[in-house]
């Protein structure tokens, strides 16, 4: 397969994925917080860091890389879709929604990148 295939198959099931857990959480919990966005975002940064770990280690390659990387984890996060929700938080005077939002994002993001990188290392390492 192809690196352009392997990144295509990732993206389609990450997308999917998103949406997924989008509309289950919104099923679930009628607020106003984008807990889907932040989930996946949070989850796609974990899964990065575990391949970035595994990757390090030797015991992944390029071709998983493109499809879990690249497509799957790239797909499946979203920083024009936090912004938005940010936004949209701001705008209507939940200005602690939206810095819990950022906060969360972020630093929550970097924090999973960096337990599934160690976990990465410590499994394939």
């Amino acid at each position: 397969m192809s690196g352009w295939a392997l990144v295509a198959a990732g993206g389609a099931g990450g997308a999917a994925l998103r949406y997924a857990v989008d509309r289950g959480l919104r099923l679930w919990h009628d607020g106003a917080f984008p807990w889907g966005t932040l989930l996946v975002n949070l989850l796609g940064s974990l899964v990065l860091g575990a391949l970035t770990g595994a990757l390090w280690a030797g015991a992944a390659g390029e071709r998983l890389g493109l499809l879990l990387g690249t497509g799957f984890c790239g797909a499946l996060t979203t920083w024009s879709t936090l912004s938005y929700e940010t936004l949209r938080l701001a705008e209507t005077g939940r200005w602690p929604a939206a810095a819990g939002n950022v906060l969360a994002s972020v630093g929550g993001g970097v924090a999973a990148a960096w337990a599934g990188h160690a976990l990465g290392l410590a499994w394939w390492g």
